[in-house]
């Protein structure tokens, strides 16, 4: 069994997770976009810093927010929300380091803000490091058990150590505080195939479609999970949902490849495979050569010339 691969994580670019034959898109960590109720300063002047760099941050003009919010704590370094925003910019800046001294720098003056806590650890999980990050994400929630987003984060975190039995726990307080999250219906169901509980991981997938009808890939990962149920029509079906929402979704064309080839239709297989391939060569064709799923039809003339191309 391959084990997952977290990639991409906290960018919104798919990653791909690799769990008994499934390949999965893995949403990224929940960013925050924070708005804080802050005392106003005594210096009017410092008041401006503070709202323009807010402004600017909105706007997504990061660089800006961060100057704005240095030339505030040049005159008043105990100002913990101003930290703590500079440590957003940065993190959307993509300098996760500098980002968690800000959000470190934030924590010795207020150690029990949640916020901060929580910026820490989303950075810390965009470096790999997901042990810090769970144990960040455990300091948000002692401050603030009721945020769905952080037990998201905690979740996702576990997943990427492939501890599909604490993530699954998370996205389930993380369902219980914002039942209309599809991203942790959808990651719950992705632990839960990691588990092998593929009828559970397929009522959790039924309830991310039930919220968001036209997210693309939980139908693939319906498809996927059927396949494993050996429930071939209905994972064509699903697999073809999500090609009406996607059509340039190489997963979905491999999903149905896989499916006719373990019915042993030749013909079909091939036909979706040389889909996915010609969206996603390298990958795909590299897959199709050791997946059990094409064993059917390995020694098939079509299937073999397909292997082969160039």
């Amino acid at each position: 069994m391959t084990k997952p691969r977290c990639l991409s994580l906290l960018s919104g670019t798919p990653g791909a997770l690799f769990s008994q034959g499934l390949v999965a898109y893995l949403p990224s960590f929940m960013g925050l976009h924070p708005k804080l109720k802050v005392p106003m300063p005594q210096n009017p002047e410092l008041q401006t810093w503070y709202d323009q760099g807010n402004a600017l941050f909105n706007v997504k003009r990061f660089e800006g927010a961060v100057a704005r919010f240095d030339k505030l704590l040049d005159q008043q370094p105990a100002h913990h929300e101003a930290w703590t925003q500079r440590g957003f910019a940065l993190y959307e800046l993509g300098l996760h380091e500098e980002a968690i001294s800000s959000f470190e720098r934030a924590l010795q003056i207020k150690p029990k803000s949640s916020l901060s806590w929580h910026g820490k650890g989303i950075a810390q999980a965009k470096l790999g490091r997901y042990e810090q990050a769970i144990t960040s994400f455990g300091k948000a929630l002692k401050y603030d058990p009721e945020n769905a987003k952080i037990w998201y984060n905690q979740g996702h975190a576990y997943s990427c150590l492939y501890r599909y039995k604490e993530a699954v726990a998370g996205f389930d307080k993380a369902i219980e505080y914002k039942p209309d999250n599809y991203h942790a219906w959808y990651s719950r169901a992705v632990a839960l195939a990691s588990l092998r509980r593929y009828e559970d991981a397929f009522n959790s997938l039924d309830m991310t479609l039930a919220i968001k009808r036209s997210c693309y890939y939980a139908w693939n990962y319906r498809g996927l999970v059927l396949t494993k149920l050996n429930r071939h029509e209905e994972a064509i079906a699903s697999f073809d949902k999500s090609l009406g929402y996607k059509s340039d979704n190489p997963n979905a064309w491999y999903g149905k490849a896989s499916s006719y080839a373990l019915r042993q239709d030749v013909e079909m297989a091939v036909k979706n495979l040389h889909r996915a391939i010609i969206l996603s060569p390298n990958l795909y064709r590299v897959m199709a050569q050791t997946d059990m799923n094409f064993d059917a039809i390995r020694q098939a003339e079509a299937f073999q010339e397909l292997m082969q191309k160039r």
